[in-house]
């Protein structure tokens, strides 16, 4: 069989690219139905859903590749006619399909990848140029709105295979002319009527707006809810008032490091600076858990499973600040879901010429202590240990 297309026939490389094309559809479509609807409870759960997570990534990726091949090998081939030109309508209508097919073979792979790329977190892609994306930022935001791309468009490839699928039966079992067999195996030449690209092409673009439209109607690109409100917290008095701050924490899971942040947090501080190693003050610090953001498993991690955020809405520290020999520290006890640890948290603290007072710290914990992950009780997919960093800038508070 010749590789090229010639005005009746398919070559053999667009029937190869057809029928790979079909065989990956069929194989992502639903590996991403049965991953999403999986449980993750325990440790084996989790990494089952990872692993089938990201074969559907990985597969996506390669009908991103397989689709770009397709659509340069047939820039540069005849196409064979329409057996169906005479019927405007009808073929009106294929050729819409084949549009919004070609397109969401591109579109769909390519809006997953770019929500992978500004997420943070869970199923990593088994493909060699590694997770990330050029001009991709890590973001929740780009990630939410290339998330609800990925959906419109792959609901546009799944309607549009399916009036593929039914109008190659129709013709087949129908018509009884040789739309399908001429891209079976073997050589089936049947000469047909010319293609009308332009109005097709624009209507498949009307299409996908029309789909952009509707899925901001329903809500798809609005910011996607934790299932957890984060607690308002009361103002607090303090003799030092936080100007800027932030306190994160990276947990570490399938290997890759996942960073969040506390968007709500308060601190009432007391200090003065001591002429020798010894007390220095206090520190009474409120978090609101439900403000954290942890890219992809920001959900997961609000779940009772984790910090149980809905009965369990905010965390707490109270400890007493001490200067040492060779810097500072706060010791103290820390409350996250209910269970309270004794914690000490070494700092560095630099106060300026202004007043402004600036300190860093960081430490690790176990999240074992504090109940949080106990149903993995292994780090086959979680690691015991999560990072805190804390850092802030603070000014006296002026005296009535």
């Amino acid at each position: 069989m010749a590789l090229g297309n010639t005005a009746t026939r398919y070559g053999s490389v667009t029937k190869t690219f057809h029928w790979l094309t079909a065989l990956l559809i069929f194989t992502v479509i639903p590996l991403g139905v049965v991953a999403y609807n999986l449980p993750y409870d325990t440790s084996e759960q989790l990494a089952l859903k990872a692993q089938l997570f990201s074969l559907h990534k990985t597969v996506g990726l390669a009908i991103f590749a397989t689709a770009l091949a397709r659509i340069l090998w047939a820039i540069s081939q005849p196409k064979p006619g329409l057996l169906n030109a005479e019927k405007r309508a009808e073929s009106f209508l294929a050729q819409l399909v084949h549009w919004l097919l070609y397109g969401s073979l591109v579109l769909v792979p390519l809006t997953g990848w770019i929500h992978h790329a500004a997420t943070t977190g869970f199923a990593p892609i088994w493909w060699p140029f590694g997770q990330g994306l050029p001009f991709v930022p890590k973001d929740d935001g780009v990630a939410g709105t290339f998330a609800a791309l990925h959906k419109i468009f792959e609901r546009v490839m799944v309607a549009s295979l399916l009036l593929h699928i039914i109008g190659a039966l129709k013709h087949h079992f129908v018509d009884r002319d040789a739309t399908l067999l001429r891209m079976l195996p073997g050589r089936t030449e049947a000469a047909g009527g010319a293609h009308r690209t332009a109005v097709p092409l624009a209507a498949a673009i009307g299409v996908w707006a029309a789909a952009l439209v509707l899925g901001g109607a329903l809500g798809l690109f609005a910011p996607k809810e934790t299932g957890a409100q984060a607690a308002q917290l009361d103002a607090v008095a303090s003799d030092w008032v936080v100007e800027d701050g932030e306190i994160a924490l990276t947990v570490t899971q399938f290997g890759s490091p996942v960073t969040g942040r506390f968007e709500d947090w308060t601190a009432a501080i007391t200090f003065a600076e001591p002429d020798a190693p010894g007390p220095a003050g206090t520190v009474e610090t409120q978090i609101a858990i439900g403000s954290l953001t942890l890219g992809s498993v920001t959900g997961q991690a609000m779940g009772p499973d984790f910090f149980d955020a809905q009965t369990h809405p905010t965390a707490s520290y109270a400890g007493d600040l001490i200067k040492t020999e060779t810097g500072y520290e706060a010791q103290g006890t820390l409350t996250v879901k209910g269970t309270q640890v004794p914690v000490t948290f070494p700092f560095t603290l630099d106060i300026d010429s202004d007043g402004l007072a600036t300190m860093a710290g960081q430490l690790t914990l176990n999240r074992l202590d504090f109940g949080v992950g106990a149903n993995m009780p292994d780090e086959s997919s979680l690691l015991f240990a999560v990072d805190v960093a804390l850092s802030l800038t603070a000014r006296r508070a002026a005296t009535e």
